[in-house]
């Protein structure tokens, strides 16, 4: 697999990936063996010696077919269930034959039967795919947002994405690990963030660190300046959060649904008849549906909305006859813990497409 001059998320296993014709990633014996290497599967010193068997073996070749009595030897229940899931994933994948086709059948099956840890290594790799002549860290930062979820702050009025994880993590141990958590609960240390704004000063940082996700992105709309006679005049703010993750999104469309829509990031849906709406998380989806069954919304639920978009097909005949022509609109909102986790599936199962003729 060849990098980009910007390689980025190197942790991801991408490099361990082909392409086929179409573009769509092909797993290999090298990522399956990175997919083996990950936490949930590592050896323990209480590991068994069944156990630690399977591991070398599948290291070896991961591909092979491992036995029901193979995994039944296994002494720790925990070890069975998850080399159980593992072998599931792995020929579900090796079945479909690339990461899309995997995703796209896994999803549209309505029955996900991996974890998720699974599925948004999944996700990271197809965006790594999706964006990999990508030259923008803020787009490539804002596609963190379909795989990692985010808490949603506010700063000296701007709206600020930061991962969860991360953010966690260093109000616990302000990133010193055991030790910094120790010094935290005795009142010795202070928690401090180790984060920090991108923006066109660091953009260049984001490449070199992507893989530490410390970068928070700014979410905020639109900069307003008030003029003289009561006029309000609205400036585009040239690094938009929300604009990048508007053409991730877009990227992600075309990627696997091969269709062409345009989104951007919008105030408020003044359409008195709109008619399509998706949700890009659990939250906003059950908030548009309530505005449009004319349900009352709270205003701490509408509080949670972070945007609201239009998507436009550039070929409105790839869209249902019903709906030709018209937006689709979607929403992203946090949940009541201030925590945004996007959906990346929504946009790809819930889209009004015309009906294959």
């Amino acid at each position: 697999m060849n990098m980009t001059s910007t390689d980025f998320w190197p942790g991801c296993g991408f490099s361990a990936l082909l392409r086929d014709t179409r573009g769509w990633l092909v797993p290999t014996d090298e990522y399956l063996c990175w997919l083996l290497a990950r936490p949930e599967l590592a050896l323990v010193p209480e590991s068994c010696a069944a156990e630690r068997a399977l591991n070398a073996s599948l290291g070896v070749t991961p591909a092979r077919k491992v036995s029901g009595e193979e995994l039944a030897a296994l002494q720790d229940s925990d070890a069975r269930e998850n080399y159980t899931v593992f072998l599931r994933f792995r020929d579900g994948l090796l079945a479909a034959g690339t990461l899309e086709a995997y995703y796209l059948q896994l999803m549209r099956s309505g029955a996900v039967n991996v974890p998720a840890v699974f599925i948004d290594a999944v996700v990271q790799a197809l965006l790594r795919n999706v964006l990999d002549d990508c030259n923008d860290s803020f787009e490539a930062r804002a596609a963190e947002m379909l795989f990692r979820p985010q808490r949603i702050t506010l700063q000296d009025g701007q709206m600020l994405a930061g991962d969860r994880a991360t953010l966690d993590m260093l109000n616990e141990t302000a990133g010193l690990g055991e030790v910094g958590r120790l010094l935290l609960q005795s009142g010795a240390l202070q928690p401090t963030a180790q984060v920090k704004v991108l923006s066109a000063d660091n953009a260049a940082q984001y490449w070199r660190e992507s893989d530490r996700h410390h970068f928070l992105l700014d979410l905020t709309h639109e900069l307003t300046q008030d003029l003289s006679h009561g006029l309000t005049f609205k400036m585009t703010r040239a690094r938009s959060g929300l604009k990048a993750l508007a053409r991730v999104l877009e990227r992600w469309v075309a990627h696997l649904l091969g269709v062409q829509v345009l989104i951007e990031p919008v105030h408020e849906v003044t359409d008195s008849a709109w008619r399509w709406h998706v949700g890009l998380d659990v939250e906003s989806t059950a908030i548009l549906n309530d505005l449009y069954q004319d349900r009352p919304v709270e205003s701490e639920r509408m509080a949670r909305l972070v945007s609201l978009f239009t998507l436009t097909f550039a070929n409105p005949a790839e869209m249902r006859a019903d709906v030709a022509g018209k937006p689709v609109y979607l929403g992203l909102a946090t949940n009541a813990e201030g925590v945004v986790r996007i959906k990346p599936q929504n946009l790809l199962l819930n889209l009004p497409l015309a009906s294959p003729s």
